[in-house]
């Protein structure tokens, strides 16, 4: 396990950031990289951590799932990949601490859910967000989007495959506020200090009522996840989405559908 993928500092007493950080890949979710939240998550929790803190190096916060080694993959491989990326977004979001993400630049997929699984959701200056799964048959995260922002929005946030801009986030209650980032040191202070009011076991009581949440998610996930086929799914979606990125490319070049 490359440890280097996820910095994990202590900026103040009860504080635990982790940065993701494989920004040359926008730190998209790979096995190594999800491995890595795990053990930090089990870090946290043998820590006196009352704010733990999700952010990422770089140009964007999460690409999402890391598609690189897909070739080389079965859809047993790939299943069991989405199953770790879930059942850590689930104990995120029951976490017996106060979990916030400061999430920048494109958000997409899995990293979408990451954001959605914290308990304080920051965008910092340009953030967007997509939700793209369901484009290849993928349910993930969906209960805990749905508990944020309603289920008609939801839905059609997931159906349409659209982006998410920052204001957006904000109505919508995708992310409880925004933030400048010369202004991201105040605002952990601030947080840190509203975090450590209750102590650990009232906190981890009263996140304890989502877990029904979490267990409905996995069982929607594993069920569209393991459906046969997923791996050529997502290879029609990687196909679909370079060509789009292509045709998007050779509009610009050309100065065509310009307003």
């Amino acid at each position: 396990m490359t440890a280097s993928e996820l910095a994990v500092t202590r900026p103040a007493e009860g504080t635990m950031v982790l940065t993701m950080s494989r920004p040359v890949k926008r730190n998209a979710l790979d096995s190594n990289l999800v491995e890595c939240l795990h053990d930090a998550l089990d870090a946290a929790a043998m820590a006196d951590v009352r704010l733990l803190c999700l952010r990422g190096e770089g140009a964007s916060f999460c690409a999402g799932f890391d598609l690189s080694s897909l070739d080389t993959e079965s859809d047993g491989d790939l299943l069991l990949r989405f199953v770790r990326i879930e059942k850590f977004l689930n104990r995120l979001y029951t976490a017996p601490f106060v979990t916030l993400a400061l999430a920048h630049g494109r958000v997409m997929g899995a990293g979408a859910d990451l954001f959605a699984a914290c308990e304080r959701r920051f965008v910092v200056d340009d953030a967007q967000f997509s939700f793209p799964g369901a484009a290849f048959g993928l349910v993930l995260g969906t209960g805990r989007l749905i508990t944020r922002v309603g289920q008609d929005c939801a839905l059609e946030i997931l159906r349409s495959g659209r982006e998410v801009r920052a204001e957006e986030a904000l109505a919508s209650g995708l992310a409880t506020g925004k933030v400048a980032r010369g202004e991201i040191d105040t605002l952990l202070a601030r947080e840190s200090k509203a975090a450590s009011r209750l102590d650990r076991e009232t906190v981890a009581a009263l996140h304890a009522v989502r877990a029904a949440d979490g267990v409905t998610d996995l069982a929607h996930l594993t069920n569209s996840a393991s459906r046969p086929g997923l791996k050529d799914r997502i290879i029609a979606y990687r196909d679909r989405a370079a060509r789009r990125k292509e045709h998007l490319a050779l509009v610009g070049s050309s100065g065509a559908e310009r307003m």
